[in-house]
C-alpha cells in the first residue's frame, strides 16, 4: 500500500474537520504525546518525587518508631538501670575526697610512702584545673628509694578509700654510688564540681 503525501499539502488548522483522515490521525497522535507529555512533566514528575521524598520519610519513620518502640517497651528495665546507674554514681562520689579532706590526702601519701622504704623529696599541691564536672587536684611527688619500694608505693596508692591517680612517671639514678632511685610522679585526685563556677 502506498502512502499519498500530497494529502499533507495545504492543511489548515482552521479546517481540520475537512482534513483527510491519514491527517486527522497523525495530528491527534501529535496532539496526544504532546498532552502526555506536558502533563507528565507539569504534574506527574512532582508527583513522583514528592513519593519518593515520602518513602524515605516514611522509612525514617518506620526506624524512629522502633527505637522509641523498644524503649517504651523496655522502659521499666531502663528506668532501673537509670536507679542503679545514680545508686553507682553517688558511691563513686564518695570516693572522690570532700575539700576539707584534701589536706589529709597527703598525709596518707605521706604514710603510704614511708611505710613503702621511701624517702620524700618533694611533695605539693599544684593550681587545681576545673573540668566540666569535676575539678583535678594534681600533687608533685618526689622520692628516693629501689624499684621494688616504687612497686609497694603505687600499690598502696591505689589501695586508698580515696581516688587517686598516677600520671607522668619518671624514674633516674640517684647522682651517688647508693644504687637508689629516683621517682618523680605526679598524683591526681578529683573533687565533684556540684555547680558552676
Amino acid at each position: 500500500m502506498k502512502i499519498d503525501f500530497s494529502q499533507f499539502d495545504n492543511l489548515e488548522l482552521d479546517n481540520i474537520g475537512n482534513w483527510p483522515p491519514l491527517a486527522k490521525g497523525v495530528f491527534a497522535t501529535f496532539l496526544a504525546i504532546v498532552v502526555i507529555a506536558l502533563g507528565y512533566f507539569l504534574i506527574v514528575s512532582d508527583k513522583i518525587k514528592q513519593l519518593d521524598r515520602v518513602v524515605a520519610e516514611e522509612a525514617t519513620l518506620k526506624q524512629q518508631y522502633q527505637s522509641k518502640y523498644y524503649v517504651a517497651a523496655n522502659l521499666e528495665l531502663f528506668q532501673q538501670q537509670m536507679v542503679e546507674a545514680e545508686t553507682l554514681f553517688a558511691e563513686q562520689l564518695k570516693s572522690l575526697p570532700e575539700s576539707h579532706e584534701t589536706p589529709g590526702l597527703l598525709d596518707d601519701i605521706t604514710f603510704v610512702g614511708t611505710t613503702s622504704g621511701l624517702d620524700f623529696v618533694k611533695l605539693n599541691w599544684q593550681p587545681e584545673i576545673t573540668q566540666e564536672i569535676y575539678i583535678e587536684l594534681p600533687i608533685d611527688i618526689e622520692v628516693v628509694g629501689s624499684y621494688h619500694e616504687f612497686g609497694n608505693f603505687v600499690s598502696k596508692i591505689a589501695g586508698l578509700p580515696r581516688i587517686v591517680t598516677l600520671h607522668d612517671f619518671d624514674i633516674n639514678m640517684v647522682a651517688d654510688t647508693s644504687g637508689q632511685l629516683n621517682l618523680k610522679l605526679q598524683a591526681k585526685t578529683y573533687r565533684y564540681r556540684e555547680t558552676a563556677q
